[in-house]
Order: structure tokens, then C-alpha cells, then sequence
């Protein structure tokens, strides 16, 4: 069976019935629920609070995995209805960054290529690379774009060689300043 629909023209009921049956449905999205769920205009706010509850209930794995996935659907649901500050707005993405981490940690992935940042989104419209899928660490995922996914944790792979070069030249110079040294006793 399929859904038939989109999920942002859905009502209420329609939506607690396609989470209770979810199963049935060939054509299911979590992502797409999640997503609906903020995109909705057919609902109170109340109704969307309700049924961010029931979805986060029957989908607790994957609302954690969003995280990782498509951390901004994660973070306009988990602040429906509220207003942040700017400080607020801030911590949230911290943690935000600090669960990315702790999930990768304990799934074991060595990679960081999941949904948002393994596609190219320099943020222009009209850009003709938008969406198309990138290769991590390449030129055109970095391109214009946030870069991907990064901690404070993380080494700078780029600076190793120039810092290599600058410890062999002050071996040089050492090795010539012992010699100069030598020489003038």
C-alpha cells in the first residue's frame, strides 16, 4: 500500500494513522514525516507538538540519527514553538555538534558522508552543482559550503606538510649553527 500523499497536506488524524500503520506503507519516509511535521500549514501548533511527541515516540532511533542525517530538520523540530535566543540558538547546535560526535563514536563510522553534507549546497539558488552528491574532504563538497561536518577535536591534515618542511629546516639550521659554532673554537 501507498501513502498517496504529500505528508505537509495531511491532517491530524490522517497523520496519527500513517505513524500507527507505518509498517503497511511501501512509500513511508521518517525524513519526510520529520520534515512535514515543521513545513505543515494545515495544523495548530499544538496538533504539531502532539504529533512531534508521537513520532519521536514510534521513531526514537531515527529522530537521533537525524542528527547526523539533516541536523536543521533535527533542530526546527526539537524547537517547534519555541522562540530562542540568540545564546539559546548557539547551545543548541553545540549539542547538537556534540551528539553528531558521540553517535559517530559509537556506531564506529569513520566517515561523515550522510545526507545534507554529502551533497553539494553552496546556499545560491540558481547554483547548477545544487544537490549533486560530492565526495567527502573533495573541492566541490567544500565549495561555498559549511565544509561538512567538523569538530574541535579534529587535526588540520592540510598544515602537516608546511609544519614537517619548518621542523627539517630548523633541524638544518640547527645542525649548521653547532657547526658554525665548531668552527669558530
Amino acid at each position: 500500500m501507498k501513502v498517496g500523499k504529500q505528508f505537509n497536506t495531511l491532517t491530524f488524524g490522517e497523520y496519527l494513522h500513517l505513524i500507527e500503520n507505518h509498517k503497511k506503507f511501501t512509500d513511508f519516509n521518517t525524513l519526510g514525516l520529520f520534515r512535514s511535521i515543521v513545513e505543515t500549514t494545515k495544523l495548530s501548533l499544538e496538533e504539531k507538538l502532539e504529533l512531534r511527541r508521537v513520532a519521536v515516540g514510534a521513531f526514537a532511533n531515527t529522530f537521533e540519527f537525524l542528527q547526523l542525517k539533516d541536523p536543521k530538520t533535527y533542530f526546527k523540530v526539537n524547537t517547534l514553538g519555541e522562540t530562542l535566543t540568540i545564546a539559546d540558538d548557539s547551545q543548541a547546535w553545540d549539542d547538537i555538534r556534540q551528539n553528531q560526535q558521540r553517535i559517530l563514536k559509537s556506531k564506529k563510522l569513520k566517515h561523515r558522508n550522510f545526507g545534507t553534507y554529502s551533497r553539494h549546497d553552496c546556499g545560491q539558488e540558481i547554483c547548477y552543482m545544487k544537490g549533486l552528491m560530492t565526495k567527502q574532504g573533495s573541492v566541490l563538497a567544500d565549495y561555498g559550503s559549511s565544509g561538512g561536518m567538523g569538530f574541535s577535536s579534529d587535526t588540520r591534515n592540510w598544515f602537516k606538510p608546511e609544519k614537517a618542511a619548518r621542523f627539517r629546516q630548523d633541524r638544518k639550521s640547527e645542525q649548521q649553527i653547532v657547526y658554525h659554532r665548531i668552527l669558530e673554537e
